[in-house]
Formats: C-alpha cells, sequence, structure tokens
C-alpha cells in the first residue's frame, strides 16, 4: 500500500463536501445550504463522535423534530388529497405513509443508506436506522430552508416520483391478522378488551379496544367501528413487540408461568373405593339368622359348628331332666298346648304373623335353678319345636 492509499483510507468522512453536495442533490432535488445539519443528520449514534464542547454528535435530535414534521406535511397532504373522508381513513393512511417500514424503504430506494455512517455491527443489528435517517434528513431540510422546502420535497421527489398514495390509502394491511398469526406461532394466549362504547360529539360511535396478551396489557385503540379499534390496537401491539424487548419478555414470563401451574401435578388422587354403592337394599333377619345371633356367645368354643350346637342341645337336655318333676311337666304341657294350637290352624305354618316370630312367651325357667346355658338350650328346644 503507497502512502497515498494510505492516507486516502484515513479520510474522514464527509471530508469532500462538494461529493456530499452532489449526492445530497440527487436525493432531494436541490442543493442544501448549509451542510453541516446534513452531515448531522447522517451521523448514527454507534459512531461516539463528540463536538469540539464534547456533547454527541448524532442524529437522534434531527430524528425527533423530522418525526414531528412529517405527522404535521403528510397530514396536511393527506387531508387536501382526499377530501370529505373522515378521520380514522386520514389517520390511517397518513400512519402508514410514515411507518418506519415505508421510509426505510424509501431510504434505500434513494440511496440515502449508503450515506450513513455507523459502525458495522450497529448496521446490521438496527432494521430502523435507514428510516430513523429519513427523518433525521427532514428535520436538517426543515432547519438549512423552512417549511416550505420540506413539503416541495415530500410533494414533488416522493409523493411524485416514489409513492402512490391512492394505493397506498387503500391498501388494506390486516393487522388483526398478523398479531393472532404471531400469537399463535408462539402459543401466548391473546383477547381483545373493550374499553369504551360511547358516541361522540356529532353522535357518531367511538369504540375502545386493548389487547392483551397472556395478561399483560398491549396496545390500545379507538374507532368508529370495532373493526377499525381492534386493527389500530393490534397495530400499536405490534409495534411494541418490534420495539420493546421488556414488552415480549413480560409476555412470555406470564406464559411460562401460566404452564408450569398446568402442569403440575395433584397431590392426591382420588380413592375411588370411599365411593360406597348403596344400592341394595337391607331386608329383616330371618328366623335361622336371629336365632344364631341370639346363641352366639364372647366364647369361640361356643359358636364354631354344629358339632358344638348339638353337644349343647345334649347338656341342655340332661339339666332339664335332673330339675324338677313340676317344672318339666309344666313347660311340656305349655309345650304342647302351643303346638296343638299351631296345629289347629293350618294356614298359621305357611303365613305366621310377624308380631309372634320373635315371642318368647312360651319359653318359662325357675331363675332359682336353671344357669344361662339352661336358659338358652330351652329356647333353641323350643324354636327346633315350632319348626317341626
Amino acid at each position: 500500500m503507497t502512502l497515498q492509499d494510505f492516507i486516502q483510507s484515513l479520510r474522514l468522512p464527509f471530508q469532500d463536501d462538494k461529493e456530499l453536495r452532489r449526492q445530497l442533490f440527487g436525493i432531494m432535488g436541490f442543493y442544501p445550504r448549509n451542510i453541516e445539519h446534513y452531515k448531522t443528520a447522517l451521523t448514527h449514534k454507534s459512531t461516539g463522535k463528540r463536538s469540539d464542547k464534547g456533547k454527541p454528535l448524532n442524529n437522534e435530535r434531527l430524528e425527533f423534530l423530522g418525526d414531528a414534521l412529517l405527522d404535521a406535511v403528510m397530514g396536511h397532504i393527506v387531508y387536501s388529497h382526499f377530501p370529505g373522508k373522515r378521520e380514522g381513513f386520514l389517520t390511517n393512511t397518513r400512519s402508514k405513509l410514515v411507518s418506519r417500514e415505508s421510509l426505510g424503504k424509501l431510504a434505500e430506494e434513494m440511496g440515502l443508506t449508503e450515506l450513513i455512517q455507523s459502525s458495522q455491527q450497529a448496521r446490521s443489528h438496527n432494521s430502523y436506522m435507514a428510516g430513523n435517517a429519513f427523518e433525521a434528513l427532514v428535520g436538517a431540510i426543515y432547519l438549512d430552508q423552512g417549511y416550505a422546502a420540506v413539503m416541495r420535497f415530500m410533494e414533488k421527489r416522493i409523493l411524485a416520483q416514489m409513492v402512490n398514495i391512492d394505493k397506498v390509502a387503500y391498501k388494506e394491511v390486516n393487522f388483526k391478522s398478523k398479531l393472532l398469526e404471531w400469537t399463535q406461532k408462539n402459543r401466548v394466549r391473546m383477547e381483545f378488551q373493550m374499553l369504551k362504547q360511547e358516541n361522540d360529539q356529532q353522535g357518531s360511535p367511538v369504540f375502545g379496544f386493548r389487547a392483551v396478551i397472556e395478561g399483560v396489557e398491549g396496545g390500545s385503540a379507538q374507532g368508529y367501528s370495532k373493526k377499525e379499534a381492534q386493527q389500530l390496537c393490534s397495530k400499536e401491539t405490534l409495534q411494541r413487540l418490534r420495539r420493546e424487548p421488556q414488552f415480549i419478555d413480560a409476555i412470555f414470563h406470564a406464559k411460562s408461568e401460566r404452564t408450569k401451574m398446568e402442569e403440575e401435578p395433584t397431590a392426591v388422587a382420588p380413592n375411588l373405593d370411599d365411593e360406597k354403592t348403596n344400592f341394595i337394599i337391607e331386608r329383616a333377619p330371618s328366623h335361622d339368622a336371629w336365632l344364631k345371633e341370639f346363641t352366639e356367645t364372647d366364647d369361640p368354643a361356643t359358636s364354631s359348628s354344629a358339632t358344638d350346637k348339638q353337644a349343647r342341645k345334649s347338656k341342655a337336655a340332661t339339666s332339664t331332666n335332673s330339675s324338677s318333676t313340676s317344672t318339666n311337666s309344666s313347660s311340656a304341657a305349655t309345650n304342647s298346648s302351643s303346638a296343638a294350637s299351631r296345629s289347629s290352624s293350618p294356614d298359621s305354618s305357611e303365613h305366621p304373623d310377624p308380631s309372634d316370630e320373635f315371642d318368647l312367651s312360651d319359653i318359662t325357667h325357675n331363675k332359682e335353678e336353671q344357669s344361662r346355658e339352661d336358659i338358652i338350650a330351652a329356647a333353641e328346644e323350643a324354636a327346633f319345636a315350632e319348626r317341626s
């Protein structure tokens, strides 16, 4: 590399004002008066340049000024171009004309992006750099030649040669569809909340809506129809998604909290055995069941089998025979009379009286001579006599 090539490589940006003026003339259609305004408009903050007093030297302040001027100038142009159109239509058309995407495309088409001074990293990561430079250029034109020059630049250079305002105005951009597509792709929940529904001073209905994603409030807007209001708040929400990383972080944090709660298992599974099936109707115990319950004792040996029962019968018979003759005679007489009474009425065996089923009045005993086992044996004997 020669010394001349090395010096050429170290040349500062915009050192050749004559070349910059020529390039700006091709972009704007007129020569600048104060070239310093345009140098500032084309300097991105990533360069780190500072003035002699140490203040940052970049296009952020001119970008602010140009943004306000574009709203005023394009509002005037749209108002004049579409007589009789309502405020919602005019606002929507102006928004599409001055959006960052539209201005960025204009800057690239005009060759303005080639003049921007910035670091290579900032250029590759900042998708709004071209649109911001266009706004800063408008601010520089205003400071250099006034408001009328800005109006001429937008009417004769931009709208007359590069933008079809009618096509832009009637092109429907479905922001709601784009937002729903984004939410479905990322599996997040979104809804539109109605904020108000009223009439304006002219009696026209006005609707207000807000987009809410995973409980995080997004953009809000109002319009003369529900569709228009939802479109505008969807557009604002999409802009926030592109410009505010913290907004996206809040949405996905809320999503993670929701999915975490939904995926937590139930602590204890329900016990199906607790559900009792009480569909079986309980019946009254039969005579045999009652007799079994009556003869059971706390001693397991007394309720083990039929053989034990027969042994108890024999024991009861022996005990009864050893008791007084008068007691046996009276018991036999009473039993005989009862049997005779039952045999005399044939219907009683087939249809016994339920009130007599548990009647033990025919069982007598001598409290002084008979034990508890004797009483039980006598009751069993009477029961067997009834079934015979």
